[in-house]
């Protein structure tokens, strides 16, 4: 007898994207590391906790989201030394991507530029932080 196995549209995409893209799975960084304020669905727990889902300032320019993700903000903590370039480009391209959020991912590539100093001063938008 055959073992049939159902993969997630996530499981999915690692999959036919190879080893590579395994290494950093952003739905795996925003579940262990995010999820517990902003819910696993993106709908936060408002007002404390801001929604991800359809949230104009986490779909608008990377800059300042970016800013927002290293450096914390509010009651957010700051991720710059907790997580790398890998995944924080793997996170905040999932949260970017997910629950019907259309917004170009972010690489790990200005994810460094980011973090050495860009143009990343955080803006109004996600309230909470």
């Amino acid at each position: 007898m055959r073992k049939v196995r159902f993969l997630t549209a996530a499981g999915l995409a690692l999959a036919l994207a190879g080893p590579a893209a395994a290494a950093t799975d952003g739905q795996q960084v925003f579940l262990a590391n995010c999820a517990a304020c902003h819910q696993a669905t993106g709908l936060g727990r408002p007002p404390t906790f801001p929604a991800l889902k359809g949230d104009k300032f986490l779909q608008g320019p990377k800059g300042p989201v970016l800013a927002t993700v290293l450096n914390g903000r509010g009651g957010m903590p700051a991720w710059k030394t907790e997580l790398s370039d890998e995944e924080v480009a793997a996170a905040v391209s999932y949260v970017r991507t997910a629950w019907g959020n259309k917004a170009p991912p972010i690489t790990p590539k200005e994810v460094a530029a980011a973090r050495s100093g860009g143009k990343t001063t955080p803006q109004k938008g996600l309230q909470a932080h």
